[in-house]
């Protein structure tokens, strides 16, 4: 990877939708072309005008000369047929130029006053010269992007909603019961209350999380870090709950793995996520597998299962906020999460399943920018 490729990586918004271009178009060079088009019509311009006034001043002096008859019998025809033709041809290819600026233009500018309006269908027609057209086509860009993150905006506001709802739901009734001395205020009514109140801070915990990521305001604590040790510390944790599930929980950790310049919490987060869903969706007797091993100067972390696996319609969207797998009792956020803490270590994240009941890969990347080779 070149200097500039990984500038343009660094450089990307985290908001910049995956697989399109970034930076978008050339804007220093779309304005150069643009001024120099505007440049060049009014030279033409200027010149036309001066052109035309010096021909009217010198056929005007030649016809009022005493020396000669009045104009316009003193002068031959063909000069002035010449600079008539000149004058016409100018005219007509300034304003065709003109008409082909200023239609875009306007059609570009009604557009804006759509979007304004919040009209998110708002389209203009790519025509024109080159550098509307260019504009043109990043202008469609722009509002396609706008109306995506509207969409985007209100299922996740539908989401949240939907999510808060269960645990207040229980939390009201359970009090009301409480409060009409329908139930005793006891340890066995009070806890119950308390594990809701738990599900709420942690859904409001994760939300944030996701939010920071997603904005790249999410601040990390880098520090050098043993990657092997930090993957065991993450794993030992699930040892109990995979035995007791029947699950062989396997690590298999590349000797020569290096230390990282990374947010210790943050990744040991990551594979949190990740080894807890590989575990929910394995049967009895399946196993999950960690790996971890070093991929040019950076590290490949890995999470495969043999459990259910993911339909090819639906590994899309893995890693979109509140999508979730049917029968799946947690929030939809933890893949997303994952994403976005990888994402702000300057990593990538991707899953692959062969189909139903064929496991589940992970794979998360640590690029060499993070690396204390």
């Amino acid at each position: 990877m070149t200097g500039r490729e990984r500038w343009r990586r660094r450089d990307r918004p985290p908001w910049w939708p995956e697989g399109e271009q970034w930076p978008p178009r050339d804007g220093r060079r779309l304005r150069r072309r643009f001024v120099g088009r505007i440049a060049a019509f009014l030279v033409f311009a200027s010149l036309w005008i001066v052109g035309l006034i010096a021909t009217g001043g010198w056929l005007a002096g030649r016809a009022s000369s005493a020396d000669h008859a009045p104009f316009p019998f003193f002068f031959p025809l063909w000069p002035i047929a010449i600079v008539v033709l000149l004058f016409v041809v100018g005219s007509a290819f300034g304003g065709r130029q003109l008409r082909r600026l200023a239609e875009p233009v306007g059609d570009l500018i009604d557009a804006l006053d759509r979007v304004a309006a919040g009209d998110h269908t708002a389209r203009v027609r790519e025509t024109g010269p080159r550098e509307v057209r260019e504009l043109a086509a990043a202008f469609n860009g722009m509002v396609r992007r706008l109306g995506d993150a509207e969409a985007q905006r209100r299922r996740l506001l539908a989401d949240v909603t939907h999510e808060l709802r269960t645990p207040l739901t229980v939390v009201q009734a359970q009090l009301e019961g409480i409060v009409d001395g329908v139930y005793p205020a006891d340890a066995a009514h009070l806890e119950p209350l308390l594990d809701q109140t738990r599900v709420l801070s942690r859904l409001i915990d994760d939300l944030r999380t996701l939010s920071l990521a997603e904005a790249g305001a999410l601040t990390l604590h880098r520090e050098t870090t043993d990657l092997g040790a930090l993957i065991e510390d993450a794993v030992l944790p699930f040892r109990a709950q995979a035995s007791s599930a029947g699950t062989h929980l396997v690590l298999d950790l590349a000797p020569d793995l290096p230390e990282l310049d990374v947010d210790a919490i943050r990744i040991q987060e990551v594979l949190t996520n990740l080894v807890g869903n590989a575990l929910r969706f394995t049967p009895t007797g399946g196993r999950v597998t960690v790996r971890a091993a070093r991929e040019g100067r950076g590290v490949a972390v890995e999470v495969a299962d043999t459990g259910a696996g993911i339909p090819a319609d639906a590994l899309p969207h893995v890693f979109d906020r509140f999508w979730k797998s049917p029968g799946s009792r947690g929030s939809g956020l933890g893949l997303a999460i994952a994403k976005g803490l990888v994402a702000a270590h300057g990593g990538e994240i991707e899953a692959s399943s062969r189909g139903p009941a064929r496991g589940t890969t992970v794979r998360f990347t640590l690029p060499e920018e993070t690396a204390q080779v």
